[in-house]
């Protein structure tokens, strides 16, 4: 599928994996729609792109399928989407406060995976009402798992368990909706130059580069991104998870 003419919701596009991916494809020619619940992030990169920007909560089941059916109406029609909404915390099973809290693992759990399902589900709806191309395609939906899912840290136990389900669930959705011409397919990231690692000091987030066989660094936004186009852009990835880690394995801490 050419993203020329192409048709994208982004979620998480107001930062990070999400805006880069934003970028990517609007430099491709694709038509964009951001979700985010960051409002003056999301409007920004929606300005720069040319998009449309919708604050949405992807855990909210009627808030996305209302948004999604907006985008479609908007567009013309919807191609795929790509999930990069997503929240992290680092809490050990039990810590010197006490055990995990069950409402912050849950949290974690609902963002990262039943958010990710939740615009799946919707997205894929919308999708099949589109003619396919030549070659019996009608779109493609990309997520985000990441390696914590193979080799969680300590202190990862939420957050590995909610990206493990999201590379569960590619093989089954991507099997599932293949009759659709649809296509699915996880990107599994290693240690990014994100949002999440922002706050920490030069030196540690140096430190943290340097353990990445090559390229020795954290990985670019835009690198994420250019992945995703290739997916879309190759028929035949489909219910695969892609580490993209620069070979790293991470160590138990």
């Amino acid at each position: 599928m050419q993203l020329e003419g192409a048709r994208f919701i982004i979620t998480g596009g107001g930062s990070g994996l999400g805006a880069a991916t934003a970028r990517v494809f609007a430099e491709a020619g694709a038509r964009v729609a951001i979700f985010d619940v960051q409002e003056a992030r999301g409007r920004e990169v929606a300005a720069e792109v040319d998009g449309w920007f919708l604050r949405v909560d992807v855990t909210d089941g009627e808030g996305v399928m209302r948004a999604v059916d907006e985008v479609a109406e908007r567009f013309g029609g919807l191609n795929g989407a790509v999930n990069c909404a997503g929240i992290g915390i680092a809490r050990k099973v039990v810590g010197k406060d006490g055990p995990h809290p069950l409402d912050a693992f849950a949290r974690v759990i609902h963002v990262n995976l039943v958010g990710t399902f939740n615009v799946i589900r919707c997205v894929a709806a919308k999708v099949m009402e589109v003619p396919p191309n030549a070659d019996g395609e009608r779109g493609v939906i990309v997520n985000t798992a990441s390696v914590a899912a193979f080799e969680g840290q300590i202190g990862q136990a939420a957050y590995a368990a909610s990206k493990g389900g999201v590379v569960g669930m590619t093989l089954p959705i991507a099997r599932e909706l293949a009759a659709s011409g649809i296509r699915v397919v996880t990107i599994a990231p290693g240690l990014f130059d994100t949002p999440l690692l922002a706050g920490l000091p030069e030196p540690a987030r140096r430190s943290l580069g340097e353990q990445v066989p090559f390229p020795p660094r954290l990985g670019q936004p835009r690198e994420y991104a250019m992945l995703a186009r290739h997916i879309v852009e190759n028929p035949m990835l489909n219910g695969e998870v892609i580490r993209l880690d620069g070979a790293i394995r991470m160590q138990p801490r």
